[in-house]
């Protein structure tokens, strides 16, 4: 008895319909789908991410360089021209007497520090792919405070990635 309910049950089974094949490989071609997208979307993601982050710390390096030689400079000279026209050039006198000066130039989207020391000039080389246009990076000064704007690019053609950073610095009075 019980071996013919087997036999009566396994005859029914005869496989997969054909609307149940086209369901399961419809279905299986979604999912697929789904996550190629899903990991198209995460690589390109991931490449403005890189972008935005190289822009940013090109960006803010050179700031950091350009506040530390303002918080000591005496004078400042080509503020209102850099990058364009003029290059940044500050100087000043250590404690000690020591003669400093630091020059900025900004030649291909490569801005340089070139720092003296009592005659003794190094030039670095103190951020890369920083964005030459009037409009995106400048100095301005006025009554002893030099606003500087920065702006890092990283990219090419339509996905081109700028970040802009902005310091108001107030250099130290004359002694």
């Amino acid at each position: 008895m019980m071996l013919s309910k087997f036999k009566a049950f396994t005859k029914r089974q005869a496989g997969f319909t054909l609307i149940e094949l086209i369901a399961a490989v419809a279905i299986s071609g979604i999912i697929g789908l789904g996550a190629s997208i899903a990991s198209g979307q995460v690589l390109n993601q991931t490449s403005a991410n890189n972008d935005y982050t190289s822009a940013s710390r090109n960006a803010l390096n050179a700031l950091y360089w350009i506040s530390h030689d303002v918080l000591m400079a005496q004078t400042i000279d080509g503020a209102e021209g850099f990058p364009q026209t003029d290059d940044l050039s500050l100087s000043w006198t250590g404690w000690d007497n020591t003669v400093y000066s630091a020059n900025y130039t900004l030649e291909n989207g490569v801005l340089k520090r070139a720092y003296s020391e009592n005659g003794q000039l190094t030039t670095t080389v103190i951020a890369s792919n920083i964005n030459p246009d009037v409009l995106l990076t400048y100095c301005v000064s006025s009554n002893g405070t030099l606003t500087v704007v920065i702006t890092g690019s990283v990219g090419e053609g339509d996905k081109i990635i700028n970040v802009t950073k902005v310091r108001i610095i107030t250099s130290r009075p004359n002694l």
